[in-house]
């Protein structure tokens, strides 16, 4: 069983800031690609960021020089810094982890999991 689990979210005034933190947990024997969505009611989910392994970063237009995507390999965990946050950035945050699970002692198999989300609202 592979968990994530978003943390951060929250209520916070135009032009402030909020950090999100996404753990994984489980039967993980490596993590791939790790990133971050958004969504709100009626929509798509938007992508805003993702971040390799190794530490390779890409970001949507509309977050590019106002959020930082970061990681922790060591303890499977990504962080979405927003900064200069707008009322536009209002939505429910998903991460998303590209995995190894395994599945018993001997094998394994790749996914990609999703945690659960975390409101962010910006207004005043």
């Amino acid at each position: 069983q592979v968990q994530l689990v978003e943390s951060g979210g929250g209520l916070v005034q135009p032009g402030g800031s909020l950090r999100l933190s996404c753990a994984a947990s489980g039967s993980i024997l490596r993590i791939y690609t790790m990133g971050w969505y958004r969504q709100v009611p009626g929509k798509q989910r938007e992508f805003l960021s993702h971040i390799t392994s190794g530490g390779a970063t890409n970001y949507a237009d509309s977050v590019k020089g106002r959020f930082t995507i970061s990681r922790d390999n060591n303890k499977n965990t990504v962080y979405l810094q927003m900064n200069n946050l707008k009322p536009e950035d209002t939505a429910v945050y998903y991460c998303n982890a590209d995995l190894d699970a395994y599945t018993s002692i001997s094998s394994y198999s790749r996914n990609t999991y999703w945690g659960q989300g975390t409101q962010v609202t910006v207004s005043s």
